[in-house]
């Protein structure tokens, strides 16, 4: 039985992340980088595909556990019969090797304490040769190595293809344990100091949250939202990964399961106005800077997502030996939507540049010609059916949300030539562009019988990427068409309050089996639309729906089944966070 999603938290060092279960066990971790192969995997698998437990021996889930103030440090304590005990789990930022770094340390009484580290190479699927070197267990397979210590040292012995250990704390005593990988064909790496670390690492992350200006109500959740997508940015890069997971279902048992492990042009927007508005100036500028440099090139190979350092190949394999999470395969790893066309985004691309320049930030030489290349593009390509923002693997269709992103493409432009003659291009040809495209949306696009904007051209149903027409300015919000939309998706695609992407089983239009759960950030959408329609006391008790989804610790999945009160798809997902951000300033405004 897997745990549910809820029961998870994140660390990271910036290059990687891991999930810690209540049980204090690491469930998931890839190595050296997010879309590395795991070497604890169990999360999608079962424990013989990797894990590492550490805990009070005999016990259960914590008593409680939470992150220290600012910080990525998680604590976990169990109160026993022995008495009661603390580990603490980080991720230092890292010199040249990742560090997973466990501290044991004794609150009261005399606890025994139980380890259980099952490493499992490639997804879990290689078993590693272990022995003993300088005090260390060491651990090689292929291209992988790792090492344990711990200070003090403490016994450990193999059994069952798994190195286990007991020991006691008392307390106010300290046992840290630190694994560190490396290429095996390398030197071992520097030892790190477990507990030096611990201290800086809680100093390094509370002087980089108090930089937050956002001081409106359910500021814990926006800054809990703002660390979590600084642990999702890789660092050497600035690329931000929709999410560290792979094929978390977003339907159990389905086969709606895939690759989050990289970075999507469709956040770019919403993703740099969350670091604008809440004072993260670097962390957008380095954002911007790997969104230029990805989507260098042809224009018509523009992609919808790239790796964490802008690569273009992300083939999609499955992982058969892999069970999945609660029973849902196949596990995937890459992911074929690469290859998939989406119009809107360029607009999303455009739009992030144009929100780049209203922030002051500096300009780049080359950023204006590489966006008048994607708008020359789109003079023609925008009449195209696309694949749409939800990566639909059905046929292509002239969904209406892209054709207003290609429409936000041409209004940027021309807004940009309108406030600077200085710049180069044809503004009355880009002018008459947006006008086409406009005028092809409202005529197509639109049911005039429903009063609803609907997903594509010709259909009937409606898409909750609608809820952005407003918010992109495509229309005023009291246009009569957006209120009529707003109020259609809540009558349609609302459940328990929340929002669904649009409806999968009724039109079959994403080409796949099976249903899905409400989708937060369509939600988070849904309260922009209501406040700038008017409806803010409803838009406020809907922003307070969805902060109570997360779980203990502040995180959001991808997807919320309100029934069962469960988490879906990948976890946690910096899109949902991303719209806890926006929609906290859109509705509080305040900085």
């Amino acid at each position: 039985m897997h745990r549910p999603l809820e029961d998870y938290a994140l660390i990271g060092d910036q290059q990687t992340a891991a999930l810690v279960s209540r049980a204090g066990s690491v469930d998931w971790l890839c190595l050296p980088r997010f879309d590395s192969a795991a070497c604890f995997a169990s999360l999608v698998g079962g424990h013989d595909n990797g894990h590492w437990r550490l805990a009070p021996k005999g016990a259960g889930d914590c008593t409680r556990r939470s992150y220290r103030p600012g910080t990525l440090i998680l604590d976990t304590e169990w109160d026993t019969d022995e008495g009661s005990v603390r580990v603490t789990d980080l991720m230092p930022q890292r010199d040249r090797a990742p560090d997973l770094v466990r501290v044991v340390e004794g609150l009261r009484g005399r606890v025994t304490m139980r380890g259980t580290l099952r490493l499992r190479f490639d997804y879990g699927s290689i078993v590693p040769w272990m022995r003993r070197a300088d005090g260390h267990r060491v651990a090689v397979a292929g291209p992988d190595s790792m090492w344990l210590r711990s200070e003090p040292p403490v016994r450990t012995w193999g059994k069952d293809f798994a190195t286990h250990s007991e020991f006691t704390v008392e307390e106010g005593e300290t046992v840290a344990f630190v694994l560190t990988w490396h290429p095996s064909h390398e030197p071992r790496p520097d030892l790190i100091d477990p507990l030096e670390s611990l201290r800086s690492s809680e100093q390094a992350w509370q002087e980089w949250s108090a930089r937050c200006r956002y001081q409106g109500p359910h500021r814990d959740a926006v800054l809990r939202s703002l660390l979590t997508l600084k642990a999702l940015t890789f660092e050497p890069t600035g690329g931000i990964v929709a999410a560290p997971t792979t094929s978390l279902p977003e339907e159990l048992g389905g086969v709606r399961n895939w690759d989050y492990r990289y970075c999507w042009l469709r956040d770019s927007t919403l993703t740099l106005g969350a670091l604008v508005s809440a004072g993260y100036l670097d962390e957008a500028e380095a954002w911007r800077r790997w969104l230029l440099r990805a989507v260098a090139g042809d224009p018509a190979d523009l992609q919808i997502m790239y790796g964490l350092s802008g690569e273009r190949r992300l083939p999609e394999t499955e992982l058969p030996w892999l069970a999945g999470y609660a029973r849902s395969t196949p596990v995937r790893a890459g992911n074929d939507a690469v290859h998939q066309l989406q119009l809107d985004v360029y607009g999303e691309v455009i739009d992030s540049l144009a929100l780049a320049r209203r922030a002051g930030m500096p300009s780049e030489p080359h950023a204006w010609r590489l966006q008048l290349a994607l708008i020359e593009f789109l003079r023609t390509a925008w009449r195209e059916p696309d694949q749409g923002l939800w990566e639909v693997r059905g046929p292509r269709r002239h969904f209406v949300h892209s054709k207003v992103m290609a429409w936000v493409a041409a209004d940027r432009i021309v807004t940009a030539l309108e406030e600077d003659a200085g710049l180069a291009g044809d503004l009355d040809a880009i002018r008459q562009l947006r006008d086409d495209i406009h005028r092809d949306v409202l005529a197509r696009g639109f049911d005039p019988e429903r009063n609803t904007f609907t997903q594509f051209y010709g259909s009937t149903e409606l898409d909750a990427s609608l809820l952005l027409i407003p918010r992109v300015g495509f229309l005023p919000p009291d246009d009569p068409r957006v209120v009529g939309t707003v109020e259609a998706i809540c009558d349609e695609l609302c459940e328990n309050g929340l929002v669904r992407r649009y409806s999968a089983e009724a039109t079959g239009v994403d080409g796949l089996p099976g249903r899905e759960g409400t989708f937060l950030v369509c939600s988070f959408w849904l309260a922009d639309a209501l406040h700038l329609t008017g409806r803010t006391k409803e838009a406020r008790e809907l922003f307070e729906q969805l902060v109570a989804t997360g779980n203990d610790v502040g995180l959001l999945a991808e997807e919320y089944e309100p029934v069962s009160r469960r988490m879906l798809g990948n976890f946690p997902q910096a899109f949902s966070h991303i719209g806890l951000v926006g929609t906290a300033y859109t509705l509080f405004g305040t900085g």
